[in-house]
């Protein structure tokens, strides 16, 4: 865990970093945000950055989103300073933290901030197989390339063999190549000089060089173009890349994983990925299996996002009761662990009884999730499934479309922003600016504390 303070290091802050230091964190600072830039651009990155209130936290949200740094941000100052706090998070921050600090928040944030992205909950026996070939492979340094289908976990999976090997006191580096436009992807990658293309102020080290003495995850390979492929070749075969504008080569000792949901064999065969490429990251092959194919798993994980979401919404605990358990034994999930776990969030949140019931199970409309046994014939799946479609989609636009989701999802949150856009997957900064438009052409968007609002 590598947290970076941003601010200045009197009294309390100083206090935090001990705590967090004591927890196992691994503790830079830095006195300002131009400061924190150029650390960031230099590949000393960070899991999380505690940034001081009176900084400008807006402006260092939005320098990171035009530089593509993606890395969450918790507030922290003077505890009455309630104005101060406010505006941090409407700017974007995840959390507040008050100082003097607590040690037992700030290890809470610390750990959530881990346990967010290594949540490894499983039971199926099919999946204790492919868990126990990459522990088995874990060790070594090859390449290892993670299939399986959208929402299967195939980015825990990656950080799984990382933790299990001789690397995990060293950096995992993720980069996203579908969320990356095509003409930055290779700046992301290898880095840049400054004035190597318009935008490039200043000399910004890649993702492989920030991975150095430990483990890249290249996530969606799949959607790399053909040129960048062949430069990606070479990096893996000789360990060397050369910087955007640059003029000489640089060693990197890294482990690459990388992951698709894509068949890379036949993207091959159609021309659109390269083979010899191909053969270099599939030494080792985990596929993730779906989750219709680990029905075990579907309680277990149900279980655990249970927990998490009334922890993080202040909701008692409350067990998921039988009808509600066969509901979702039912249900196909063809968007496997991602959209259970947002339906069990959402269902946190719908229930107010000693049990989750059945009633909650619901889609990000409101429709029922799945009826038990509705499922159990292809034929009636599928025409079921278009049935719904037809009846909430015909005769809207995609714009109407999005914007009821953004609402009915806002209101099953009680207005709560930050819980809405981590169920609809998008930034929080998106959602703000989304719920502005809305907002600037007379839609009623409901406000924190508010009840479900009518969407029309």
């Amino acid at each position: 865990m590598r947290l970076t303070i941003i601010g200045s290091l009197n009294g309390e802050l100083t206090t935090a970093t001990k705590i967090a230091m004591d927890r196992g964190a691994q503790v830079t600072h830095a006195p300002n945000i131009e400061t924190a830039m150029k650390d960031l651009r230099a590949g000393r990155g960070a899991d999380l950055l505690m940034v001081e209130v009176h900084n400008d936290i807006a402006e260092l949200i939005e320098r990171l989103d035009t530089e593509h740094i993606h890395v969450p941000i918790v507030a922290c100052g003077i505890e009455h300073d309630a104005k101060a706090a406010v505006a941090a998070i409407q700017a974007g921050a995840k959390e507040y933290i008050p100082l003097p600090p607590d040690p037992e928040l700030i290890a809470a944030i610390l750990e959530a901030v881990v346990a967010e992205s290594h949540a490894l909950v499983y039971r199926d026996e099919k999946m204790a197989q492919v868990i126990a070939l990459a522990e088995q492979i874990a060790a070594s340094d090859a390449s290892v390339l993670v299939t399986g289908e959208s929402g299967t976990g195939k980015e825990v999976m990656a950080r799984h063999v990382h933790r299990k090997s001789a690397r995990a006191a060293k950096p995992f580096i993720s980069v996203n190549c579908a969320a990356i436009p095509e003409n930055l992807l290779e700046s992301e990658l290898f880095g840049h000089e400054k004035g190597a293309f318009t935008g490039a102020i200043a000399r910004r080290i890649g993702k492989f060089e920030e991975a150095d003495g430990g483990t890249l995850l290249l996530d969606e390979i799949s959607e790399m173009d053909a040129r960048l492929q062949a430069k990606l070749l070479r990096a893996i075969q000789e360990r060397v890349i050369d910087r955007v504008g640059g003029t000489k080569p640089i060693s990197v000792n890294i482990r690459i994983i990388a992951t698709s949901n894509r068949d890379l064999a036949a993207a091959v065969q159609e021309g659109t990925f390269r083979e010899d490429l191909l053969y270099r990251l599939n030494v080792v092959n985990l596929r993730v299996p779906p989750l219709r194919e680990r029905p075990t798993d579907i309680l277990e994980l149900a279980e655990h996002f249970a927990r998490k979401y009334a922890e993080a919404n202040g909701a008692p605990r409350r067990a998921i009761s039988a009808e509600a358990r066969r509901q979702l034994l039912a249900n196909p999930w063809p968007g496997n662990v991602r959209e259970l776990e947002n339906t069990i969030h959402r269902a946190v949140l719908l229930s107010s009884g000693a049990e989750i019931g059945a009633d909650a199970i619901r889609a990000p409309d409101g429709a029922p999730a799945a009826p038990a046994g509705a499922f159990t014939d292809p034929a009636a799946q599928a025409a079921q499934t278009a049935e719904v479609v037809t009846r909430t989609l015909v005769g809207k636009t995609v714009a109407e479309v999005e914007r009821d989701l953004i609402l009915e999802t806002l209101g099953h949150c009680l207005g709560n922003r930050t819980h809405a856009a981590n169920i609809l997957g998008i930034s929080i900064r998106t959602l703000r600016n989304k719920l502005k438009q809305y907002s600037d052409d007379g839609v009623d968007v409901p406000m924190p504390g508010d009840a479900r609002a009518a969407v029309g």
